[in-house]
């Protein structure tokens, strides 16, 4: 039987200073980096997802501008056994204000299960090997190429 296990995550990207905004997490007892987001919920489409997502992490509302990427390669899931792994990721502007901190640096919470931080970086300067995952290093090589 295959198992699905399908992810949205968002691109909030700031024009001005073409930086892309990530989150540093402490789940499953590791310490990751990745673009804000989550598991899609039994009753969800995507962007209900995405939308969810946003308000429990960044507590903000978005808008959805456009799909960026779905994976396009096979992808085992991390942490749950036999499932494959299907990220969506679009790129998204906030219509309310960020209630979160911004750190400067990687990692900047106390390491407990749950723990956020989220910080800009540069597109330019992306190599993709900030990221954990295969899948989001895969996109902020994309990002970065403008493709």
């Amino acid at each position: 039987m295959s198992i699905f296990n399908i992810r949205v995550y968002a691109l909030l990207l700031n024009k001005e200073s073409n930086e892309v905004l990530i989150t540093d997490e402490f789940r499953f007892g590791k310490e990751m980096t990745k673009f804000p987001g989550g598991g899609l919920i039994w009753g969800e489409g995507t962007i209900d997802c995405l939308k969810r997502e946003c308000r429990e992490e960044m507590g903000c509302e978005i808008e959805v501008i456009k799909h960026f990427y779905t994976t396009d390669f096979f992808q085992p899931a991390e942490f749950h056994v036999n499932n494959q792994l299907i990220s969506i990721y679009y790129i998204i502007k906030n219509t309310s204000p960020l209630t979160v901190t911004i750190s400067k640096k990687k990692n900047d919470f106390t390491k407990q299960e749950g723990a956020q931080s989220f910080r800009w970086i540069s597109i330019s300067e992306i190599t993709g090997q900030e990221f954990t995952f295969p899948i989001d290093r895969k996109v902020a090589l994309i990002l970065h190429d403008g493709k």
